[in-house]
């Protein structure tokens, strides 16, 4: 049987299976958490009873997500007509029929609050600005990271940590509260935004709006939910940088970092670390304590997963407090306020 063949009698489960597959760990992993729980359970599930994939099949399966990709794209640039045309001319009348077929209905789809999304941040913030802060934190939650983050640097102070918390503290709403909102921005920004609706909320979310923002404006947010919800703002402190973002700092403060450290912690680490952050690691050290920590790190033998992250939170930890005390600092987005 022919590898389209074989691809005609798949589901697209088995197929995105396939496609996480040949993507490798790294890249499908990244993808994956941005999935409902429901598809995770199901990809997962076909994952783990794949043995083989045969390459003719492989090749087709990213080949055909890639011209799937495509069409969604010439669909919203410029319409079915559009696509259709520049897929004919590429692959054939046949061949781009069927792609625009498989992929119209999720390209039409628009995500929610989809114009609030395309919509100048400074506009979108004098449209909201004045609703309630619960209303201001469900839109936030729904748009670009660096978007939310501009419009929560600006608002005014007597809100700012009220809709972080909110965000923080949201799971889910009901489709007519959305609903409800949803028209209400409709009216003001005159567009229509179609349903499409997902997990949203929660503290993930409002740490990639904070990872975005200014220093000074995160500290102050997370600082003044401390005061009402310390348990929440610890929560929040702690998502903020993990132990893998120590690749985002320069050798200088690795090193600085290092001097903090606890020889053991380091290694037990180490011991569930990538090889990239491996790499960072050794490469700050001298040749002879690099050679000594990696037969540390062989010593253990297996270790404990909980015995590794614990090793790692106190590495973390001092990244936190020597960033706090201007020591070192992390890669932020926008601008940190100067004080002279």
């Amino acid at each position: 049987m022919s590898a389209s063949n074989k691809l005609d009698k798949m589901t697209g489960v088995e197929k995105a299976a396939i496609l996480f597959i040949s993507l490798g760990t790294d890249k499908s992993s990244k993808v994956l958490k941005m999935l409902p729980d429901a598809m995770i359970e199901k990809i997962t599930y076909e994952i783990a009873n794949i043995t083989t994939v045969e390459p003719e099949v492989r090749d087709e399966i990213l080949a055909e997500f890639v011209e799937m990709n495509d069409a969604k794209e010439y669909i919203v640039q410029g319409g079915l007509e559009y696509a259709k045309d520049i897929l004919t001319r590429a692959l054939g009348s046949q061949r781009a029929l069927g792609i625009i077929e498989n992929s119209a209905r999720l390209a039409m789809q628009k995500k929610p609050f989809s114009i609030a999304r395309k919509t100048d941040p400074l506009q979108l913030l004098k449209t909201i600005e004045n609703e309630h802060p619960q209303t201001i934190a469900l839109i936030l939650c729904f748009l670009q990271p660096e978007k939310s983050a501009q419009i929560l640097s600006e608002l005014p102070e007597e809100i700012k940590t009220d809709v972080a918390y909110r965000i923080a503290t949201m799971n889910k709403t009901s489709p007519y509260v959305i609903k409800q909102v949803e028209t209400i921005l409709d009216e003001k920004l005159s567009n229509v935004i179609d349903n499409n609706f997902e997990s949203y909320g929660g503290v993930r979310t409002l740490v990639d709006i904070l990872n975005a923002v200014n220093r000074s404006t995160e500290k102050n947010i997370v600082e003044e939910m401390a005061k009402d919800n310390p348990e929440l703002a610890e929560e929040i402190k702690e998502s903020m940088f993990i132990f893998e973002d120590i690749i985002s700092l320069d050798n200088t403060a690795v090193q600085r970092v290092l001097r903090d450290v606890d020889n053991t912690d380091l290694a037990l680490a180490l011991k569930g670390a990538s090889q990239d952050v491996a790499e960072i690691i050794y490469g700050n050290i001298s040749k002879r304590a690099a050679e000594t920590l990696k037969e540390d790190v062989e010593f253990l033998g297996p270790v404990r997963l909980v015995a590794v992250e614990e090793s790692q939170q106190k590495i973390v930890a001092i990244i936190r407090r020597l960033d706090e005390a201007g020591e070192i600092f992390l890669n932020r987005g926008g601008e940190d306020a100067i004080i002279a």
